[in-house]
């Protein structure tokens, strides 16, 4: 249905009306009586050989949804009857924020790719606590992903994740810092060795602060360097926090079938079936030279059962979808879980 009906209408559509219309569709669905029961018969799959324990938390399996999709924790609820075993909210800074200017999330069809300079749009943590105090009692494992505003100099990065991490302490179950958006000015400097050492030392300080610290996790970008990637490794290590999500999106554009589209919709992090070695080639040397002692959740340009594997094997303990989602259909989650329960059974 996905593919023949839904996906064309959408695709005549752009991206980030898409994107509202999806949510919409989804949600009005829900609300008819049965329909969450079928929606759940469709696509979970239920097994305890798919349950995974990591940093402390009991996932019922191991496929998560991306930050991105849902910036203010308004459709986890809807998105979780699409058989994610988790899913993060976010990025969500301390103050609300528009955003960048639109159009600003582009397809490339040809690449199975996305371009996104979203620009860290969000109603602000206040918003998105609130909300969350606000919903019925959940089973589903949520991850806050926090940021820094725009207008908050580098300097003073540190404050707006302490305020997002307090606010949302009680709220969710993990924490990703993110600080590898292309979209935010200057804020990939923040994972140079010091200044990402001081900020993930304050949040494990205050974390340990209380009666049951909650996972911390940093999300980093693909194109850093090997030296890079090893400073990362230390950095983890020494300042304690849970684990690494590799990876966010790139600023790369090589060897794009659709160049010349590319660089007419311009700047911006790219992500999908491009992304797809680049992040699998991280995992595999973050978990290598770790020695397997970071756990890792890999994301980028998972589109079949056999790239989610592909990160698995690679070294990470769970897998994020996000743009091939977009392109394959809410189907893809059911198929990856499937695949795993095929190979657990072998």
């Amino acid at each position: 249905m996905y593919k023949y009906i839904l996906k064309p209408i959408f695709f005549r559509l752009s991206a980030e009306r898409a994107h509202h219309l999806t949510i919409r569709l989804l949600r009005f669905a829900l609300a008819i009586p049965g329909m969450g029961w079928l929606f759940k018969k469709m696509y979970r799959v239920q097994h305890p050989s798919l349950e995974r324990e990591v940093f402390g938390l009991r996932f019922a399996n191991p496929v998560g949804l991306a930050a991105g999709f849902d910036k203010d924790g308004k459709h986890y609820d809807a998105m979780s009857a699409l058989g994610f075993g988790f899913i993060e909210i976010g990025t969500v800074t301390p103050l609300p924020q528009d955003g960048n200017p639109k159009p600003r999330l582009f397809r490339l069809p040809a690449d199975e790719a996305l371009i996104n300079r979203m620009g860290f749009n969000n109603e602000g943590v206040e918003a998105m606590a609130q909300r969350l105090q606000k919903a019925k009692k959940r089973t589903l494992i949520i991850g806050g992903n926090i940021g820094k505003n725009k207008v908050t100099p580098n300097e003073e990065a540190v404050n707006d994740y302490r305020i997002c991490f307090e606010r949302l302490f009680p709220l969710v179950d993990y924490f990703v810092v993110n600080v590898s958006s292309p979209n935010t000015p200057n804020l990939r400097e923040l994972q140079e060795r010091e200044p990402l050492q001081a900020l993930l030392s304050e949040l494990q300080a205050l974390n340990n602060l209380k009666d049951r610290p909650k996972p911390i996790l940093l999300k980093i970008a693909p194109d850093l360097n090997t030296a890079q990637l090893d400073d990362i490794i230390e950095i983890v290590q020494e300042s304690g926090i849970a684990g690494l999500i590799a990876t966010n999106t790139t600023i790369e554009r090589k060897g794009l079938l659709s160049q010349a589209e590319s660089e007419a919709i311009g700047g911006g992090g790219l992500s999908g079936k491009p992304l797809q070695d680049r992040s699998t080639e991280v995992i595999r040397y973050l978990a290598s030279k770790s020695k397997g002692r970071i756990p890792i959740i890999g994301v980028g340009g998972i589109d079949s059962p056999e790239s989610a594997q592909a990160k698995l094997d690679a070294g990470a303990v769970l897998v994020q979808v996000y743009s091939g989602m977009i392109y394959q259909g809410p189907g893809l989650i059911r198929r990856i879980n499937r695949s795993l329960l095929r190979i657990n059974r072998s």
